[in-house]
């Protein structure tokens, strides 16, 4: 039974966290430097689309890898810009609301799942790569769209979910894998009849898969090439296709070096070992429509060229989440133990992410 006290544990927890954040940004800079302190990566091409669009900043050099960004998050930063100045701080004021919302959809799917909610915010909120939540990154609009989209659709309100999940799929290319993902559940909820008297209509399901389709009609329209998307990341990064070995291969030779990128490496491995456990266990419960949410996630990131941002992309994996929460709540010493290591990376990750370095 989802209790009310679900939604207020996961804001105490995630504003909470956000305040320690907060104050540790600021610990030996001025307060107006802490806005400039969040620009860093990602967040900087983002704000790059918002204002200028895909043909990216007349004074700068072409960026080809622009395309791979999907128009969701620039396209609120917009909105919020009409009211707040400073782009950055827009990517910040959205990720903190988005974030809330996200952190209490998935306090209430913990808990529908029968496991305690503030575990599994506490959980995500503990994990290395956190930094990324409170950045001006897509994840925590992608996880306000996408959590809600789960749990609509878990309580058989698919009408709801299917809206949600296209709102997903306008921000990262993982709508694609939800909206799949949504496919498998509804079918698993037919046959095992938990569907309501009167379930959607299969055209619906379709719905999430539109945002993709006109995204790539856009880039059609605009360069001629409908995976756009796509050879943007082949372009920007050199994210071709390969044998799942050959990019474990890579990667690992990448993470013997000692430059500041080995350690980075080094946190890919590990965030791929972690996400091939997470899948068996998934598989092992018979998860199977969070299985394929999460298994196409992890093919994709798993046959690149090399692992860029396994760690990253675990932000997204609420069935994760959830299960550490459940197994939390039976064993308790493994919450404590998960603290225990991922607390201090996730401090040290942030740290890293602050002062410009690569952190997933």
């Amino acid at each position: 039974m989802i209790t009310r006290s679900a939604a207020r544990d996961a804001l105490l927890i995630w504003f909470g966290s956000r305040a320690g954040l907060l104050v540790a940004t600021l610990l030996g800079s001025a307060l107006n430097a802490y806005v400039a302190r969040w620009k860093q990566w990602d967040a900087g091409l983002f704000v790059v689309i918002a204002r200028h669009g895909y043909d990216g900043d007349p004074a700068a050099p072409p960026d080809a890898g622009l395309p791979a960004f999907f128009p969701g998050l620039p396209a609120v930063l917009r909105l919020v810009h009409l009211v707040v100045p400073d782009w950055t701080a827009c990517g910040l004021i959205v990720s903190l609301v988005a974030g809330a919302v996200a952190m209490v959809a998935l306090a209430r799917l913990a808990e529908l799942e029968g496991a305690p909610g503030w575990m599994a915010v506490l959980a995500l909120l503990l994990f290395p790569t956190a930094v990324f939540l409170a950045a001006g990154y897509s994840e925590t609009l992608f996880l306000a769209f996408a959590i809600p989209a789960w749990l609509a659709a878990r309580r058989g309100r698919w009408t709801v979910a299917v809206v949600l999940a296209a709102g997903a799929s306008c921000v990262r290319i993982t709508g694609l894998f939800l909206a799949v993902a949504l496919v498998v559940e509804y079918v698993l909820q037919r046959r095992t009849r938990e569907l309501p008297s009167r379930p959607a209509p299969w055209p619906l399901l379709a719905v999430p898969f539109l945002p993709l389709a006109c995204y790539s009609y856009f880039h059609y329209s605009r360069s001629g090439d409908w995976l756009a998307w796509k050879h943007a990341q082949e372009a920007g990064w050199g994210r071709q296709t390969v044998w799942p070995w050959e990019s474990w291969t890579t990667t690992w030779h990448a993470a013997l070096g000692r430059d500041d990128f080995a350690v980075a490496f080094r946190m890919e491995l590990a965030g791929a070992v972690l996400a091939v456990a997470a899948l068996v266990w998934l598989a092992a419960r018979r998860r199977w429509s969070e299985v394929v949410y999460t298994g196409l996630q992890a093919a994709a990131l798993m046959t690149s060229a090399y692992y860029l941002s396994i760690p990253r992309s675990l932000l997204l994996w609420f069935p994760l989440w959830t299960a550490v929460a459940a197994l939390g709540a039976r064993r308790p010493w493994t919450l404590v133990v998960y603290g225990l290591v991922a607390g201090p990376l996730m401090v040290l990750n942030a740290g890293r992410f602050l002062s410009g370095a690569w952190a997933g």
